[in-house]
């Protein structure tokens, strides 16, 4: 499975002007009784290559579960998929049920063309996560635009040796962001400035996880340059002076992160199964003292990647559409595409299956149930309105502020300023 798709990462959609509409729908067409029939097209992201046999058992599951329907599945590839969807929305021939991101939602909910699931769906919401089911919100409208589909998260490895050379207690991670600097300094003075905690610059995700309001409630104005993101900036900063952050940061790709853990110049970083198997082969001396902690947090809660599956609110066949992309989301189906690939189900107690809760001494278990327990009371924290270019801004203000050339708040400040700009322009 493509990391991209997992992780939600892709360029802003911005619907053409042609396809904006005042938002909403009327109640009538939220609507979705009456009877499962008719023909209905399902699309999906780039999943074909990988889970067609799972695919063509979920479509003939479904026609079985409901004769007198007929499920044509399209699949789009990864490139550019943003943009099919736009043209599809401009052009009036969007799929009835669509494979989407929270940020991909958010203007064709706008639009008028994603269904509003807390009218049309209701009776459904308690069956899954509730920080799953709020991920598809939309800041400054009423309602939810999608189902939740498949999540991932990520949890932290760290180097136990590191943290107890500096005469840190190992078997006690840092959990919050205020533990987190705190260890960070130590290390980078008790290594005189050659252990490194963190490889990273702060992201949006860490913005929310410390606790600042990154957008107001109507979702016209971001936030994130309040006193409390200045706070976490600026602590950043004591950290890339002190040596604590290492000084490549600013130019890291996750790959260079994960060498810079792999020698030992970085005490923590975050991971997958994949990568404690490279550790075993590539350096079996880090292996032997991996430990694996949540993501760090000051607000108790992780930060989620959700996939959504969405009905078009045009839809012909809305008993019919509502009703697959249910299928497709609820609990046994979704529990069975998560034993084909490493995501996890966001249906309400499916993470307390032994799948998510049982070791059996493999890597990729370990992995698999430290990220499921920390996913039941998990939230998207990336504003669904932040884009790729939003997010571009803001790293390019964080390394200015880390350089030193300008001051957390004024970094902060033009960051804000410049987002706000791409978000009238979204409009």
């Amino acid at each position: 499975m493509p990391r991209r798709a997992l992780a939600a990462a892709v360029t802003a959609l911005v619907l053409p002007l042609s396809a904006c509409g005042s938002g909403g729908d009327d109640s009538g067409s939220t609507d979705a009784s009456g009877k499962v029939e008719g023909d209905i097209t399902f699309q999906t992201w780039n999943l074909r290559a990988n889970f067609k046999p799972y695919f063509e058992g979920l479509v003939a599951d479904f026609e079985k579960k409901y004769p007198g329907t007929n499920v044509k599945w399209v699949d789009q590839p990864a490139e550019g998929y943003a943009d099919k969807i736009s043209a599809d929305a401009a052009g009036g021939t969007l799929p009835d049920v669509v494979n989407v991101s929270p940020d991909l939602v958010a203007p064709l909910a706008k639009a008028g063309l994603a269904l509003d699931l807390d009218k049309a769906a209701a009776k459904y919401k308690d069956e899954y996560l509730p920080g799953a089911w709020a991920s598809h919100e939309i800041p400054g409208m009423e309602g939810t635009y999608a189902f939740p589909w498949y999540l991932n998260t990520g949890p932290l490895f760290y180097n136990k040796s590191l943290f107890e050379e500096a005469g840190l207690d190992a078997s006690k991670p840092p959990k919050t962001y205020d533990e987190l600097f705190d260890d960070a300094l130590e290390l980078a003075d008790k290594s005189d400035g050659k252990v490194a905690t963190l490889a990273n610059v702060p992201t949006i995700e860490d913005f929310g996880r410390y606790g600042v309001e990154l957008m107001n409630k109507e979702g016209t104005a971001f936030a994130f340059n309040d006193a409390k993101g200045v706070e976490l900036l600026t602590r950043y900063k004591e950290l890339y002076d002190a040596k604590a952050l290492d000084p490549q940061a600013l130019t890291a790709t996750p790959e260079s992160s994960g060498k810079k853990f792999l020698t030992g110049a970085v005490a923590m970083n975050p991971g997958s199964a994949l990568d404690l198997g490279n550790f075993k082969k590539q350096a079996p001396s880090l292996y032997k003292n991996i430990g694996i902690t949540d993501q760090i947090t000051s607000t108790g809660k992780v930060n989620m990647y959700v996939m959504g599956v969405m009905v078009n609110a045009q839809t012909k066949q809305k008993p019919a559409a509502v009703a697959f992309a249910h299928f497709v989301t609820d609990a046994q189906n979704q529990m069975s595409f998560a034993k084909q690939v490493a995501i996890f189900p966001s249906t309400a107690g499916s993470l307390d299956d032994p799948y998510f809760t049982e070791e059996d001494g493999t890597d990729e278990t370990r992995v698999r149930i430290a990220a499921a327990g920390s996913l039941k009371n998990a939230v998207n924290y990336t504003p669904v309105l932040f884009s790729e270019q939003m997010k571009t801004e803001l790293r390019n203000s964080v390394a200015k502020a880390l350089q030193g050339k300008v001051s957390p708040k004024g970094a902060l400040d033009n960051a804000v300023k410049a987002c706000d700009r791409l978000l009238q322009q979204q409009g």
